[in-house]
């Protein structure tokens, strides 16, 4: 799949209706959670049906498209599933219990209920919600008319701190040409340095919301003296909003420049399979280890890997950092130590070099690795419902 993008230029009437339209959307989808609540075994092709109840039931619910209100049910039946599967597998901790929507932000529609002009500038919605003629604000050079219709199976409106957006996720192939370098990389990820490879290469540490932090401070303190409900606590609320969405964007592109550097550089890429959720638990280490976005990294390490079709190894992290990666020697060191010195062979590396190497040679000898190359889960769903917020997602990489 691929996910084009667009920022949509309209007016006030129309944003209100997409407004409405989400909500009608958020609607179905808490309506079909009620029915499988109050029922059992139910199935998709159920809720499915079930939209055209509420379509009957509902005048507002039958002006949206009808295969949008099945994507809206399709939406509830992903939730029950992933609880269903969570369940069955006796994952430990929270199963992931169904939730009604409160502030749902997009709505889907699938192959009908909009058109898009032969110049590729201009969408129509042609259901009975009023959204009608928008225009399309993007990269001029990714070219969505030069798709056929048929190949594009979702178009997505999304609203955003900055307006609203419209994706095409578009069914087609992508590959890139790789040329090999023989060059093989272990990289081991940090807070000092955002990563450390096998060759005792540096990437420093960008520290986005770090750099934010102060504005988004003066933000919040504005925005907490404003009176409730009143206009101008909207347009605060509206500016931090802004504010968190320009870190986030400026996250995500730097993870993906990385990745994309990478991968094209070298012939196979081993990492640590970090288990992020249980390391954020730690009070002094958990902002900065949120501001580093490791996971993004890694998503779009293995997404970039699988299109050059390069192995992308991940490796469990036990004693990458206390082993020699020369001798095996295990030396003990806690996080301040930064150099590791071998009791056993007397070589003085870098720690996190020293790491790289040891996720390096996991990979190699394949007893402990696996790959890692498969495609991302959030790169997986066919709505488009991606990370990134900059338009043109894929395609321009």
């Amino acid at each position: 799949m691929l996910v084009y993008e667009y920022k949509l230029n309209g007016s006030k009437r129309q944003f209100a209706a997409i407004e409405e339209a989400i909500r009608t959307a958020q609607f179905i989808r808490n309506k079909c959670l009620r029915l499988w609540m109050d029922g059992k075994n139910i199935s998709k092709n159920d809720l499915q049906t079930y939209c055209a109840v509420v379509a009957r039931e509902y005048p507002f619910a039958s002006r949206l498209n009808s295969m949008a209100r099945q994507a809206s049910a399709d939406r509830a039946y992903s939730a029950i599933q992933r609880f269903s599967d969570a369940c069955r597998q006796k994952k430990p901790g929270k199963k992931g219990y169904p939730q009604f929507q409160k502030d749902n932000r997009s709505v889907e529609y699938k192959t009908t209920g909009w058109k898009l002009d032969p110049d590729g500038r201009h969408i129509i919605f042609t259901d009975g919600c009023g959204i009608g003629r928008l225009k399309l604000v993007g990269n001029r050079n990714q070219r969505i008319e030069e798709f056929p219709i048929k190949e594009i199976k979702r178009v997505r409106i999304v609203r955003r701190a900055d307006g609203y957006y419209v994706q095409f996720c578009v069914a087609t192939s992508r590959k890139f040409e790789h040329v090999p370098s023989g060059k093989q990389l272990g990289i081991d990820v940090g807070l000092k340095a955002y990563l450390t490879d096998s060759l005792g290469k540096t990437v420093p540490n960008p520290r986005h919301y770090r750099k934010a932090e102060n504005k988004l401070k003066r933000l919040q303190r504005r925005l907490s003296r404003k009176q409730k409900k009143s206009a101008n606590r909207k347009k605060a609320r509206k500016a931090l909003a802004k504010q968190h969405l320009k870190v986030q964007r400026q996250r995500e592109d730097f993870a993906r420049k990385v990745a994309n550097t990478y991968v094209r550089s070298c012939d196979l890429i081993a990492y640590e399979d970090l288990q992020i959720r249980n390391m954020v638990r730690n009070r002094k280490l958990a902002k900065s280890i949120h501001d580093a976005g490791w996971g993004t990294f890694i998503r779009w390490l293995n997404y970039y890997g699988m299109m050059h079709d390069i192995p992308v190894i991940a490796v469990p992290p036990h004693f990458t950092s206390q082993n020699c990666s020369a001798c095996g020697t295990r030396v003990q060191k806690s996080l301040s130590v930064r150099t590791h010195i071998c009791t056993g062979c007397g070589v003085v590396l870098d720690r996190d070099q020293n790491a790289a190497l040891n996720i390096l040679e996991k990979a190699v000898i394949g007893t402990e690795g696996h790959s890692g190359t498969s495609k991302p889960k959030s790169l997986q769903n066919a709505s488009g419902d991606l990370t990134s917020a900059a338009p043109c997602h894929l395609e321009k990489w």
